[in-house]
């Protein structure tokens, strides 16, 4: 009668709550107080890597209490193999034994399972040498049936609870995508809606950007080791691998590669999804985890259907960003005009400053332009300034901007710069344009500039175009075609 009095006093604790962390608590507490045991604990299994892991311990030694044991490794590991209990009277006489406390003397493991099915494995042990007898034993096992059923309603329960919270993060970021049309402030939002509901270390999201990816936007709690705005040849890291194959990818332990690439100091693994729309891929989608094996074949759907409302919101984004980039290109020679340059050079500070690195502007004049246009006509004035623009364009990186500023004038922002760097990029600018043949001008053509960088000319816009301008002022001053480097 004692056993049936426990057994049922059991039975009603451990299903009791459908919580997975309280049913685990109540298995240990009845196993630890009923049993006497010093050390008991839940290991769990891991469908994917076939791996025994600690989810709920108690008296396990600092440092232990997070193993991972493969599928008959151990006591623990033989139990889950064989689907029988195994016991150790004395561990120090079973060469399967693998520490867990240095008090432990007998163990005893128990197959937790659903029909015929493995779902972990209670680990139970104890100071004493022999400590489990037969009739110990059986009462243990019959537990563990229980246990098992409690375990497996309350991971069907967190499951359809996930399930239900993902469905709605899924709908959230529909709605947000219908609001939220500047691209940078969705892939921002999108990005810290999946980290929070899909419970990941970090979100990242990289778009395509002729053969390389750039990574937009990322939103978690891991240490980033690019910056951002950073471009990555697609390549065969896995980023590369999504994109082309058009397949989400994982990979659940990066530590077992060799000269891979990581974004985050701590990522172990990591799940890329490409964002697809209407055929055309845009990037990819990409977590990471701290952790090894922390993705699962069943987050793949709801994080696919994610990714496609992403990719449509993305393009559609794209599509208005282009519509008002119109506002933004001067009409004669096709670059950017005043007002996209004001909107970026503080926005370059503002990166420059947060990720402590250089900027530069170098202001750009044409030299005697009047006295050009007085003698060609402005036909032929206005070919020269088109042509100059295409000459700049062509030798800028692609992260640089070239803007006409007003008239004749240019402005240019290189970003990641020092001075050094941006008044050699000046030179070659003065120089390309001081050599290039001009169809209908039968004169050289030059270039004055003033360069000016962040922060050793200033912490202000205001203070980094005041230099710039002085530079050019004074190469003008002392008689133009020439470079000069602005004065704080």
């Amino acid at each position: 009668m004692q056993k049936i009095a426990f057994l049922y006093d059991a039975s009603q604790a451990v299903l009791s709550t459908f919580e997975l962390d309280e049913v685990l608590q109540q298995i240990l507490a009845i196993a630890r107080d009923y049993f006497h045991m010093q050390n008991v604990a839940i290991l769990l299994l891991e469908k994917d890597t076939q791996e025994l892991c600690v989810r709920s311990q108690i008296g396990w030694d600092e440092g232990l209490d997070r193993v991972r044991l493969k599928i008959g490794e151990g006591l623990t590991g033989a139990a889950a193999t064989e689907k029988r209990p195994i016991y150790a009277p004395d561990v120090s006489k079973d060469p399967r034994y693998i520490s867990s406390a240095k008090t432990t003397r007998s163990e005893l493991a128990i197959p937790l399972m659903v029909r015929d099915e493995v779902v972990g494995v209670l680990d139970c042990q104890s100071e004493n040498v022999s400590h489990f007898d037969n009739e110990t034993i059986d009462l243990l096992t019959l537990f563990s049936t229980q246990a098992s059923m409690a375990l497996q309603n309350a991971r069907l329960y967190s499951l359809e609870r996930r399930r239900a919270q993902q469905l709605e993060v899924i709908n959230a970021i529909a709605q947000q995508t219908t609001v939220v049309l500047e691209v940078k402030d969705l892939l921002a939002t999108v990005c810290s809606l999946i980290q929070d509901a899909f419970r990941v270390d970090h979100v990242s999201i990289l778009l395509r950007e002729e053969e390389d990816l750039v990574l937009r936007a990322q939103h978690g709690r891991l240490t980033l080791r690019i910056m951002e705005g950073g471009r990555l040849p697609a390549g065969t890291e896995i980023w590369g691998r999504s994109l082309a194959t058009g397949l989400t990818l994982i990979e659940d332990d990066v530590r077992e590669k060799v000269g891979g690439t990581c974004f985050y100091s701590e990522t172990v693994s990591r799940m890329c999804i490409p964002l697809v729309s209407f055929g055309q891929s845009l990037g990819v989608l990409m977590l990471d985890s701290s952790a090894s094996g922390a993705f699962q074949p069943s987050d793949r759907q709801p994080l696919e259907s994610v990714a496609d409302i992403c990719a449509t919101a993305i393009q559609n984004a794209h599509y208005v960003e282009r519509v008002k980039q119109l506002a933004y290109i001067d009409g004669l020679t096709g670059i950017f005009n005043r007002r996209f340059f004001e909107l970026r050079i503080n926005e370059e500070m503002e990166r420059a400053l947060r990720f402590d690195v250089g900027m530069s502007v170098i202001m750009i004049d044409i030299d005697q332009f009047k006295r050009l246009n007085d003698e060609f006509g402005h036909l032929l004035g206005d070919e020269v300034l088109r042509q100059v623009s295409s000459l700049f364009h062509q030798q800028l990186r692609k992260i640089d901007v070239v803007c006409r500023y007003c008239g004749e004038e240019f402005a240019i922002l290189l970003s990641q710069t020092d001075p050094h760097y941006s008044l050699g990029v000046a030179e070659k600018l003065r120089r390309v344009v001081e050599t290039w043949q001009f169809p209908g001008v039968p004169r050289p053509v030059t270039i004055s500039a003033g360069v000016a960088t962040f922060p050793e000319h200033g912490l202000s816009r205001d203070d980094l175009m005041k230099a710039a301008d002085a530079g050019l002022y004074t190469a003008k001053q002392l008689g133009r075609n020439r470079v000069v480097m602005g004065a704080r």
